[in-house]
């Protein structure tokens, strides 16, 4: 494709050719030059040269197409630049349609080698076809950069944007400033006569406002081969850094990478205070059959809000937090946070001495803490000032903290988990919990903490159906409902569902330094009939009633996080007779099932007895024992 021909009028040599209509527009041309030439246009010949535009370019047309039968009609205006090299602005003609405006791009500031380039204006790119546009409306695009951005095309270099409620749109770079066509409903286009896509910038013109920024649709995924291997396998370990929102560098931009997992959403946009919480903008890029969607978003950085906007299997839309939030606002607002760790630990040493002795091979005394009601109204920085100090004083070795993760409802103390990857925001910021945790270190306490792999909450902006259907939670209603709490329980048989609480277990205890997890509700994973009636509950492939795919998580998860984090502790709470919950996984036990391979168990029922039994007065106590 080529720039349409300057608008100097027809060609003398073919003036005997042309109709009688041709000539009289040649006529009207040369007046508007004329005056143009003399810069003083009376208000009488504008209005002539704002009925004449439109035939002007009819006649232009037919000129370049006989010329050259490639040549695209044009259709947007045109910068009278007789010489390209003298410092005068160019002239901007009348637009010919107000139903459709056009505004002429001019060659400003542009260096002399590529003046006479511009001069032209910009052509119009190739068409974006009916469906890409209906797709991108309606948020089911699954490769927006593919029809996004800068391509290129016979002819040149096609831009194309799509930014709903804007004015203008206009490509910036070193050598050019050419404003792109206005094709209706938010999509701005045009075509430079580039031979390669250069770095630009776009400048884009709202109501009372401009933004000069980075487009998103111009980078190359920002998350590597390797990492969607590691998720279709279900065996990436450090899955927080590939899911979620990473502030990082990415080819030489500053910004956030967003992906999210969600295979059974038609598409994925993200939505925040920097696009006003509409998403239509900022469609994400499915990742093949990873079920990955992502999204580089250029000077997006650190406190930014944001949640994915996802388009349903029937069609519907839900806004939903991120999975992977490392940060979230306080309840009762649901906005994940984009964040990046700044702390520095001091607990090296802690640390050292740690790896050389096992927990349950030295003292071991818990105290169990509630952390918002301790001593209600302190942040975690300012429990680092009291707790260390007032159980060291105790003359206990740990503090076992109750659920620190994100939770809606205070009243669960914890036990109903929305963000698996975020410290409840009500203490304060992550690395504000980090400093509690180091402040325990360093005197001398170890931290335990309660971790609820078992199941969650069914808030619909959550991870209940997340994306339209059945995702975190399993798919059979008689194996997902939890009948006790009214919650959902995890599918531990997917690959990817494992993978995402195997590799919390592990961010726990290598990002905050974690001494040990306390796995709540051990045994209502690990029987299919737990709490339920006959007919409620579907035997496993052996006729029985134990729960194999929550055995094979556990198994996995002692595994991994021994493996990877020496020193720690895992400690069931589990209230059953199971055989061999602190075996080791490989050594098979009389009911034909290998260990759980935790290093401590909980003991619900001594715990309960004991209570019981100190209920009594004294005096009483010796009819109980």
């Amino acid at each position: 494709m080529t720039p349409r021909p300057p608008s100097s009028g027809p060609d003398p040599k073919k003036s005997a050719e042309q109709t009688a209509e041709e000539k009289s527009i040649a006529k009207k041309v040369s007046a508007q030059k004329k005056s143009v030439t003399k810069k003083s246009v009376t208000k009488k010949a504008a209005k002539s040269a704002e009925k004449a535009a439109e035939s002007v370019k009819k006649a232009a047309a037919k000129k370049a197409a006989a010329k050259k039968t490639a040549t695209k009609k044009p259709t947007v205006k045109q910068a009278a630049a007789k010489k390209p090299a003298v410092k005068k602005p160019t002239v901007k003609q009348a637009a010919a349609k107000k139903s459709a405006p056009r505004k002429t791009t001019t060659a400003k500031k542009v260096a002399p080698t590529k003046a006479a380039e511009m001069a032209g204006g910009v052509a119009v790119s190739p068409a974006l076809g009916a469906e890409d546009r209906d797709r991108l409306l309606s948020g089911t695009h699954h490769d927006p950069h593919a029809v996004l951005g800068a391509h290129p095309v016979p002819g040149g270099v096609a831009f194309r944007a799509f930014r709903p409620y804007a004015r203008s749109v206009t490509v910036l770079t070193e050598e050019l400033r050419a404003e792109l066509h206005d094709d209706g409903a938010g999509f701005f286009s045009g075509l430079l006569p580039l031979r390669d896509v250069p770095e630009y910038r776009l400048l884009v013109t709202y109501e009372g406002a401009e933004q000069e920024t980075e487009d998103a649709y111009r980078f190359l995924p920002a998350l590597g081969d390797l990492d969607l291997h590691l998720i279709g396998e279900g065996r990436h370990e450090q899955l927080w850094t590939a899911l979620g929102a990473e502030p990082m560098t990415h080819q030489g931009v500053t910004g956030t990478r967003f992906t999210v997992w969600a295979p059974n959403a038609r598409g994925v946009q993200v939505a925040g205070t920097f696009n006003f919480w509409d998403g239509t903008g900022n469609p994400m890029r499915s990742l093949g059959s990873s079920g990955v969607w992502e999204l580089f978003v250029p000077g997006i950085g650190e406190g930014e809000l944001y949640k994915f906007e996802i388009t349903r299997p029937d069609g519907s839309r839900t806004l939903r937090a991120d999975p992977l939030a490392r940060r979230t606002e306080a309840p009762p607002n649901t906005s994940s946070i984009v964040h990046a760790s700044h702390y520095e630990w001091g607990d090296t040493e802690w640390l050292e001495r740690r790896g050389t002795v096992p927990a349950h091979e030295g003292p071991f005394s818990v105290y169990e803490v509630h952390l918002p009601s301790w001593r209600p109204g302190l942040t975690y920085r300012e429990l680092a000032e009291q707790l260390p100090a007032y159980v060291k004083d105790l003359g206990f070795t740990h503090v076992e903290l109750m659920p620190v993760a994100e939770h809606p409802f205070g009243g669960s103390w914890g036990y109903q988990v929305t963000g698996f990857y975020a410290p409840t925001a009500r203490l304060g910021t992550p690395d504000d919990f980090k400093y509690l945790v180091d402040a325990l270190h360093r005197a001398g306490i170890g931290v335990l903490m309660d971790w609820v792999p078992a199941h969650f909450p069914r808030d619909d902006w959550a991870l209940a159906e997340f994306d339209g259907r059945p995702l975190y939670e399993h798919e059979d209603p008689l194996r997902s409902a939890h009948p006790d709490w009214g919650t959902l329980e995890f599918d531990f048989g997917r690959r990817e569902v494992r993978n995402f609480l195997v590799a919390n277990a592990i961010y726990w205890c290598e990002e905050f330094h974690i001494d040990g997890l306390r796995v709540d509700a051990v045994a209502s994973m690990l029987y299919l009939d737990y709490s339920r009636e006959p007919g409620q509950w579907i035997p496993n492939v052996h006729g029985g009633r134990e729960n194999l795919d929550a055995v094979a998580f556990l198994q996995e998860m002692n595994a991994t996080v021994y493996r990877r984090v020496p020193g720690v502790v895992t400690i069931a709470e589990e209230s059953t007779a199971w055989d061999g919950v602190t075996r080791a996984t490989h050594h098979i036990g009389p009911g034909g099932f290998g260990g759980l391979g935790f290093g401590l168990k909980w003991n619900m029922g001594w715990m309960h007895d004991s209570l019981g039994y100190m209920a009594h007065e004294p005096v009483h106590r010796k009819y109980h024992h």
